[in-house]
């Protein structure tokens, strides 16, 4: 689907796909504007406040690496923090508490990830609305909620939104199935700020639809270097990407990515000078332990969303490549006048 999603110039197989495709985008837009009438939102005096970071359009955009972010900063600003998320192909749909030993196949790799890289409350169920109010229940002194995703879940009261965009832009401009936007374009009006992966500016189809002057602040997703997969988290147990390609000077390593766009996760592997050979699983797809003893290579690397799924069959082959998100300082100052509401001076 990404070819005729993001192909600038389509063959004519990939267009007359696209073409079958697009009565089916109008059922999308239907459902996509239904679900936006019913939205509510929370007022800035209503504590916690529910800022969702999400995506108008599918596939990863640096999100979940973002969300982590954000919630160690604002943590560090002093604001008491949870976490909301669904738990993609987790075992479990029901509101459930998510911790740092949780087990991935029940709970899903990316409320385990989030749970291990901010020590946070975080709460994960199919029903966003449900996360919420268990958290709440179990965290009453909580004065802040992200949800890692959500923009689409009409039930999930929200105070801010949040959308993220990286150098895909909008793609073909289509919706679902015949492109990748989960909503109109002109929906984007509704949206509160934009966080840009490795970009500068907003793309025009998104920034013609904006009539509120909303902000847009940058990001980018940066490696930090490499981690025995099952070590614990903390700047010591990091190996630097240079002594880790000393490490494994010659050699040729396994390159496992189960994640929306593989190819981005490949590309950084060879852009450290790494000789890799292709992995690529679908996204949040489980990893079985006798298919990682079975691989040829001596050394395996993956991403952190697959680390959390083979922790507790990991050996001294399997690495993690840990990224970090570093977001523009001016993105906590704008978030903070916003959640702290009009002065009563």
């Amino acid at each position: 689907m990404l070819a005729i999603w993001f192909s600038e110039r389509p063959s004519i197989a990939q267009w007359l796909l696209r073409s079958v495709l697009t009565p089916l985008a109008a059922l999308t837009a239907a459902v996509a504007r239904r679900q936006r009438r019913r939205v509510s939102r929370r007022g800035l005096d209503r504590r916690p406040a529910v800022v969702v970071i999400g995506n108008l359009l599918a596939g990863g955009t640096g999100k979940t690496p973002a969300v982590i972010a954000i919630a160690n900063a604002m943590q560090g600003r002093g604001w008491r923090v949870g976490v909301l998320t669904r738990g993609y192909r987790a075992r479990s749909t029901q509101a459930r508490l998510v911790g740092p030993d949780s087990q991935a196949s029940y709970d899903g790799d990316e409320p385990v990830l989030i749970a291990l890289d901010t020590k946070l409350p975080v709460a994960a169920a199919a029903r966003r609305a449900e996360a919420l109010a268990l958290l709440e229940q179990a965290h009453p002194d909580l004065d802040l909620v992200i949800s890692d995703d959500g923009l689409q879940h009409a039930e999930l009261p929200r105070t801010l939104e949040i959308a993220v965009f990286d150098a895909r832009g909008v793609g073909n401009g289509r919706l679902l199935p015949a492109g990748p936007l989960r909503e109109p374009l002109a929906q984007a009006n509704a949206i509160d700020a934009f966080l840009l992966n490795a970009i500068d500016l907003l793309p025009p189809q998104i920034a013609e639809h904006c009539s509120h002057g909303q902000p847009a602040f940058g990001f980018e997703v940066k490696p930090t270097g490499f981690r025995l997969v099952g070590a614990q988290t903390g700047p010591t147990s990091v190996i630097e990407q240079t002594r880790f390609a000393r490490h494994i000077a010659g050699q040729t390593i396994a390159a496992i990515a189960g994640i929306a766009r593989p190819e981005r996760f490949f590309a950084s592997l060879r852009s450290m000078g790494l000789t890799i050979r292709e992995y690529p699983l679908a996204d949040h797809a489980s990893i079985d332990a006798r298919w990682i003893a079975g691989l040829p290579e001596a050394i395996v690397v993956m991403t952190a969303k697959d680390a959390v799924k083979c922790r507790t069959f990991a050996d001294a082959r399997c690495w993690m490549l840990d990224v970090r998100a570093h977001v523009d300082p001016a993105f906590f100052a704008w978030l903070e006048e916003r959640l702290h509401g009009p002065s009563t001076s």
